[in-house]
């Protein structure tokens, strides 16, 4: 629906959606399983998904920058990320579901 859509506004159906902020209702937590949705539409053939935004970072959540305390090596300051262990595996998921889709396509 939203690939014809976008056709019909003579714009080019290809989306990059974010797993994080709405789509994850706003917890970060949330994005392995946004991410895992992706990924079955993209095995399953869709070509409107050209890209994914993930908000990933080394250490798990977010922190104040407040000057006063000391800061976590790798622990974003803005918003929460997911950690790189559970970045990884989202990563290789997404990986399979494109050589899934290229085997579809040929």
């Amino acid at each position: 629906a939203a690939s014809r859509a976008l056709s019909e506004a003579d714009v080019n159906p290809r989306l990059m959606i974010d797993c994080s902020h709405g789509n994850s209702r706003k917890d970060h937590k949330n994005q392995p399983a946004v991410a895992a949705d992706l990924c079955t539409q993209i095995a399953g053939g869709s070509t409107v998904i050209s890209g994914v935004m993930i908000e990933s970072h080394l250490v798990e959540g977010n922190q104040s920058n407040n000057g006063k305390a000391a800061l976590t090596y790798g622990q974003s300051i803005t918003d929460a990320c997911i950690s790189w262990e559970t970045t990884v595996p989202i990563l290789e998921n997404f990986a399979s579901a494109v050589r899934s889709r290229r085997s579809l396509i040929k």
